[in-house]
Parts: C-alpha cells; structure tokens; sequence
C-alpha cells in the first residue's frame, strides 16, 4: 500500500469515527446492540406533528371500535380553506347546476351553508314534505340518471380532477385531539347527493381518503386514519328515522354476508366561518378499503362497483363500461366476469342442471347471493338488484377464485310497499332481465335453499322483539344530534318525522314476519 493511500485510509477512518459509524473494517456484534436501536429500518420521513403509527400510520390493524362505536355517537371535525370550498362548490355547479335551482330549501345562495352551531333552535320546525322524495322505480328496472355526468372542467384551488365524480380538495380531519393533515374530501353519492345539491340542501354526503394527495405531500404518505385509508360520510338520504344505513348493514353481516361496518358521527365543518353544524352523518367503511381484506382471506382480488345495463346480468348485456374497477384499475382483465356471465347463461341450466350448478359454483359464492338475496328480500329493499341494476359490489377472492357479493347504500332498505315497489317473498314477478335471481329461484335446489334462509332471517337476525329494541336504542342514542339540525341541512322531514320513525320500523318488522309465515305455509 503506498503512503498516500495509506493516508486517505486514516483520514476516511477519522472521519467516521468522528461521525459516530463504524469503519469499514469494523463489525457489529448484534447481540451487544441495543435491541431498541431500530434506525436501519425506522421511518426517517418527516410527519406532522401528532403522527403515531396507531392513528396515523398504515402498520396497524383497523381500529373498529374507535372509528366505529356502536353506543357511542362521534364527533369529526372537518376545515377546509374558503378556497378549495369555493372551488367545491363551483365544481358542483358545473356538474348539477345551481344550487337550490330546483326551489326547496329556501334561496340562500351556494356560498353560504348553514348556520353555526349556536344559532340552531330548540326544537326544528315542521318541513313539511321536503322535495326530495325517492322515484317510483321505472317498468325497465334502470335507474334514472345512471349516465355519467360529463364534468365541465375544474376551476382552481387544490383539486384533484377526476371525469365521473365531483373534484377532490385537501381538509384537515380533527378527532379526538388529533389531526390529520391534507386528507383528501369530496362530495359522493347519486340521487342522495344531486337531489339534496338542487334542493338547496347543504347536508351533503362526503367521501374521505387520508392519502389521497400523498404525492403533492410527501410527509402524510400512507396517511390512515386509525388503520382506514378511505371512509364515507352518508347523510342518511330519505330516511326520517337515520337508522336504516347502519342497520341493514349490521343484519346482513350477522347472516353470513359481507358488509360494511358503519357507526354515527357529529360533522361540523369550518369553511373559513368557524365550525358549522352539518348534521348527524353515518360513517360507512369502504369496500375497496377495509372490507375486502378484513373479511376476506385477500383483499389482492378484482373489485367491481357494477351499474347499468351490464349490472343486470342479462344475457348479452356485459359490456366494460357496467363494471367499474375498483382495484387493478390499469388492467383491462374483465375474464372472471366473463366467466360469471358465461356459467349463468350456459345451455346446460336446462339440459343439464347438475353440470349447470357445478360450473356456476365454481366461479361464483352462490350461497353468499342466496343469503343476501332473503335478508333483501325480507328487510325489503327497492333500490338495488332485482329491481335496480346497482348499489352492491363484487369481489373475487383469489384464494378461492369466487366472485362474491356485497351489498352497498342501504338507505331505502327496510321500506314497505307503501313507500316504494319492493319484491315480493316468492320472486315469481322476477323477469329474465334479472337472471342472478331468476335462474336461480328457477333452479329447484336453489330455491329450496333461498326458503330456508328466508325463515332463518326472520329467526334469527330480524326478530321483531330483538328489532324492536336495536330500533328504540339506536333512535335514543342519536335523537339529540338528528334533531339539532338545521331546516336547511337535514333528511328529516320533520320532528315529528322522525319520533314516529321507529314505530313505523317496528310495525314494518312486524308485518314481515307475519309475511314469512304466510309464505312458508303455502
């Protein structure tokens, strides 16, 4: 070794002896290294002030019984700069129109929501009939509006474009002491968000994702919120009673089908005036989030949001454009749908219907649809398959290479005839336009098999007692927060509304064990 070399050798040994690391030369017994000393893997990123990985991190477990209390109504808060609401707002004007163009509310222009929290009365008026009432489903069972609403460009401020729905914004989330910064907002929702918008109803539904603008904001990569990426706020839509959403969701899962967990929450959003009172919201989990992989074996499967002519499973009907992607987005890989659609309308359902049930078993949880088709179908539920050709999802969990079923936007569940058109028990008024049930009721096993869970429902997880006093708890839990809303941010019709909503609940559970009885003695 010459001199010089020699030289840069104890200058660069110096160096790192100065900098407290070891030379080159040097080794490190792992048992004499303090086992705390967790720099080689530690995240050196630099997070706001607050961060723990328990309520901001994406290593721990979903914490359900914080973010989803079930005796216990939540408080979030939400602020977003006058700014990027403003540009909500304009956003939502491109893509509905003015505000409150269709009368109802009252003429209070877009910029100005409802009042602060103190300046909410005692009692809240009678409304009367508000003018949102849910549609009469049409004959062809499609949904009015299922086309997607061309969006006019986004005006400036922190947005995230997006063509189908309305533009995402930065907020910041307080709950509980703590914050989460730059979590991506946006309004959400169909008829219960274009409805309210033109009726001049600031109780308008929201969707969350804490990582949304992780990239324009390095320091919340990742950002969860106690282990949820993504949750929805739902404004309990045509419901008087508030209950229905968090309800049927919990009954559907009590009877084997996978389902959002869901729990009630305060929210008061701070627009640059101070903290607003928006009402008593439903947070919902989301499928694409939370769902897919805490109840199922993976959650590394396609996840489909379908809607429109393809969603009714008609035969001829698949086309792309009916099932949205929910993950694997960039992949233009439809085969397990296909396959679906294939083994439903396959000849053998006549010629052979052994082979026709095998074939469909393998690519489809039959007994999951089945399952979900009694409790639907006893609950009573216009506002999804069979009647209208959305709000459910379809997973295929590669363990096992099933598409299974999962019921979404339960708000117009646990309604009556009187209220909307609803299916019979029998489903013998189920056309072929609707094959997912019809084959299936045609089918003598699987029938057999839908009668058993339809009497199992009725004894099992909507007893009328035992709904009786889910309904009376949850109404007493939540009538503080539902009636402190304002006249023009609220679902409720009217006080009175909403204190005779659960003898209308319990009446209905009622009438529908009583219905189950008759059809299971004919």
């Amino acid at each position: 070794m010459t001199k010089k070399l020699l030289y840069l050798l104890v200058i660069l040994t110096t160096l790192l002896a100065m900098t407290g690391c070891a030379s080159p030369a040097q080794s490190v017994n792992p048992e004499s290294a303090d086992s705390t000393d967790v720099s080689s893997t530690e995240d050196t990123t630099d997070h706001p002030e607050g961060w723990t990985e328990a309520t901001h991190g994406d290593t721990a477990d979903p914490d359900y019984s914080t973010v989803f209390p079930q005796d216990a109504v939540n408080r979030i808060d939400i602020t977003i700069t006058e700014e990027n609401w403003e540009a909500m707002l304009a956003d939502m004007t491109d893509l509905y129109g003015e505000f409150g163009e269709s009368g109802g509310m009252g003429d209070r222009p877009a910029n100005q929501p409802p009042g602060r929290r103190d300046q909410i009365p005692e009692d809240v008026p009678d409304a009367g009939e508000m003018p949102f009432q849910a549609q009469n489903p049409p004959e062809d069972g499609q949904q009015p509006g299922f086309q997607a609403i061309p969006g006019g460009g986004f005006p400036a401020g922190n947005l995230n474009a997006d063509s189908t729905n309305p533009a995402w914004v930065t907020a910041t989330i307080s709950f509980e002491g703590d914050t989460w910064d730059y979590v991506g907002i946006r309004f959400k929702g169909n008829s219960s968000l274009k409805t309210a918008w033109s009726s001049g109803n600031y109780k308008l539904p929201f969707k969350l994702d804490f990582d949304q603008f992780e990239d324009e904001y390095p320091e919340i990569d990742d950002q969860r919120f106690y282990g949820f990426k993504q949750l929805s706020l739902a404004s309990n839509f045509n419901d008087d009673s508030y209950l229905r959403e968090k309800v049927t969701a919990d009954i559907f899962r009590e009877f084997g089908v996978p389902a959002a967990n869901t729990a009630f929450y305060e929210v008061y959003v701070d627009y640059g005036e101070g903290p607003v009172y928006f009402g008593l919201y439903t947070m919902v989990e989301m499928v694409e989030d939370t769902v897919i992989s805490q109840q199922f074996e993976s959650d590394e499967g396609n996840l489909y949001k379908p809607e429109g002519t393809g969603a009714t499973f008609a035969e001829g009907a698949f086309n792309e454009a009916s099932f949205d992607k929910e993950t694997y987005q960039d992949e233009d890989d439809y085969a397990d749908i296909e396959a679906l659609f294939a083994a439903l309308h396959a000849d053998t359902r006549l010629t052979d219907p052994a082979s026709w049930r095998s074939d469909l078993e393998a690519v489809f949880d039959v007994d999951t649809f089945l399952r979900w088709l009694a409790v639907n179908t006893v609950v009573q539920n216009w506002d999804t398959y069979g009647l209208m050709s959305h709000n459910y999802f379809l997973y295929t969990d590669p363990e096992d290479g099933l598409i299974t079923w999962i019921p979404w936007d339960n708000n117009h569940a646990l309604s009556g005839t009187g209220r909307q058109n609803t299916l019979s028990l029998s489903l013998d008024e189920v056309a072929d336009e609707w094959p997912l049930i019809q084959f299936l009721m045609d089918d003598n096993l699987y029938h057999e098999q839908y009668d058993t869970y339809v009497n199992a429902v009725v004894n099992s997880v909507f007893v009328p007692d035992e709904m009786a006093e889910t309904y009376q708890f949850y109404h007493d839990l939540i009538a503080e927060s539902a009636l402190a809303e304002m006249e023009d941010a609220t679902m409720l019709k009217s006080k009175a509304a909403f204190e005779s909503s659960v003898q209308e609940l319990i009446e209905h559970v009622n009438s529908r064990y009583q219905a189950v009885q008759d059809y299971m003695s004919n």
